[in-house]
């Protein structure tokens, strides 16, 4: 009855004729160095860098968990995965049960309650079974799949609640569906979610022209003198990730276009992010907050960490590739410092959707609209993130990270406790955690009261075991 009455009275915000569509571009694994935009010198983005230069970047644009479905969770609701019961990624083989719960009113239903038409192309990877399908949260179309993952080729896909293989690059299937939703609401205020499977790996096979730029590429690696890099598999996997990045990049071309050629360009606000950050011989590691050594001799495992397992919060796998593009509001080439994070976006498209957030839902994020018209006075760039790894390796890790500093506790491994002093090492190379100086350890124990103030905010289960 709760829930028919916050319908209800969404239904009754005004429907006004001038509200915005929203397209929501969000990759899977994709980390900002990886664009030309950011300057990295290998990168090929024409595409996104031509995208990012028409309205905001969002340098310190982060997720608050560096894996697929508690950050997709973090994102449909504004709060945290340890909230949702969802704090590592849905692994289909031993959580075929695990998702969402549909009880949880998502930014989609808002929007949908306010009049959106609503649709999602691409991964959810939020619970495999019907009782948490995309339909249940707020999307009134979804093309795409369940899980974490499918083939960058020939993909089996599900359109009109029914799977099937689709011939082709996934990427570009999932660009073609997406052309398909702007065709079919062109007349509609809309809110579509395309949500690629790219560049997550595996990475190949690509299309020749995304290939080309890369074939015969001799990558600049992060970190060169990192102690025992494996060279030719870094070499190997830059080369592939990149393409990959490269076959967004070219889709998120035709989708570009294809907006202008429906007149759709300026009553769209464009959104483009990432789930979440991802390491390519950063620290010494590939992959994100579950990463891996990637190095001929790996360091001694542990009894929750095993061999080639390195998990962490460094911000490698936390920064997202952000930008916002808003016609007549965000002028071109506009820069936001400012930290911001994936529970954001929830209350920044319900006021882009001029509707009202559900009663009694918790909303965690800010919305951004202050900060992109130029308007907020004060930003608290402080940010909480966490991680629990429940299948390559077993830790309990929470975050707090300031402009200046970093402190990581791992609940579980204590042994694993970092401080990087990021004014200073924003590579986070030197964990400060036992350094006798004074000063630091004070920086440690406000730092340490800022998590254990969070999660006692958030009513994480974790702090049963560690009180």
């Amino acid at each position: 009855m709760l829930r028919l009455l916050l319908l209800i009275s969404w239904l009754a915000v005004p429907l006004a004729a001038e509200r915005p569509n929203i397209l929501f571009l969000f990759t899977d694994d994709q980390a900002p160095w990886a664009l030309g935009f950011e300057g990295h010198p290998d990168a090929s983005t024409p595409n996104l860098d031509r995208l990012f230069a028409r309205g905001a970047y969002l340098p310190n644009a982060f997720t608050v968990t560096p894996v697929c479905s508690p950050s997709r969770a973090s994102l449909m609701t504004s709060r945290y995965g340890s909230e949702l019961g969802i704090t590592d990624w849905i692994h289909p083989g031993r959580e075929p049960n695990h998702g969402l719960n549909p009880a949880t009113v998502t930014w989609p239903e808002v929007l949908q309650a306010a009049g959106y038409s609503t649709g999602l192309v691409g991964k959810w990877h939020l619970g495999l079974n019907d009782h948490f399908h995309p339909t249940r949260t707020g999307f009134s179309y979804f093309m795409g799949f369940r899980g974490g993952g499918t083939s960058p080729e020939n993909p089996v896909l599900e359109k009109d609640g029914k799977e099937s293989r689709f011939e082709g690059l996934t990427t570009d299937i999932l660009t073609d569906h997406a052309l398909g939703f702007l065709d079919a609401n062109r007349d509609k205020t809309f809110a579509l979610a395309v949500h690629y499977r790219a560049p997550h790996a595996r990475w190949l096979p690509v299309a020749p022209e995304d290939w080309a730029p890369f074939e015969d590429l001799e990558p600049t690696f992060p970190d060169p003198n990192y102690p025992d890099l494996d060279a030719k598999k870094l070499a190997r996997f830059t080369r592939e990730y990149l393409a990959s990045v490269r076959g967004v990049d070219r889709n998120v071309g035709r989708i570009l276009k294809r907006l202008d050629e429906l007149g759709l360009s300026e009553n769209t606000i464009i959104v483009y992010s990432s789930d979440h950050g991802y390491s390519m011989g950063h620290n010494g590691i590939w992959h994100k907050g579950n990463g891996h050594w990637i190095l001929t001799k790996n360091p001694p495992a542990t009894a929750n960490v095993p061999n080639g397992q390195r998990p962490n919060l460094w911000d490698n796998s936390l920064k997202v590739p952000t930008a916002v593009v808003w016609p007549g509001v965000v002028k071109p080439g506009t820069r936001i410092e400012e930290t911001v994070t994936n529970l954001d976006w929830y209350p920044t498209f319900v006021e882009w959707a001029e509707a009202s957030a559900p009663e009694g839902e918790t909303i965690r994020g800010r919305s951004l609209v202050p900060l992109l018209r130029g308007q907020a006075r004060r930003w608290d760039n402080d940010f909480y993130a966490e991680y629990s790894t429940h299948h390559q390796s077993r830790t309990d890790m929470r975050m707090w990270r300031t402009p200046e500093w970093k402190l990581i506790r791992d609940f579980l491994n204590p042994e694993r406790d970092e401080l990087y002093d990021l004014k200073n090492d924003p590579t986070e190379q030197r964990n400060l955690i036992h350094a006798e100086d004074y000063r630091l350890q004070q920086v440690v124990e406000r730092l340490d009261g800022e998590i254990r103030d969070q999660m006692r905010e958030n009513k994480d289960p974790l702090l049963q075991a560690i009180n």
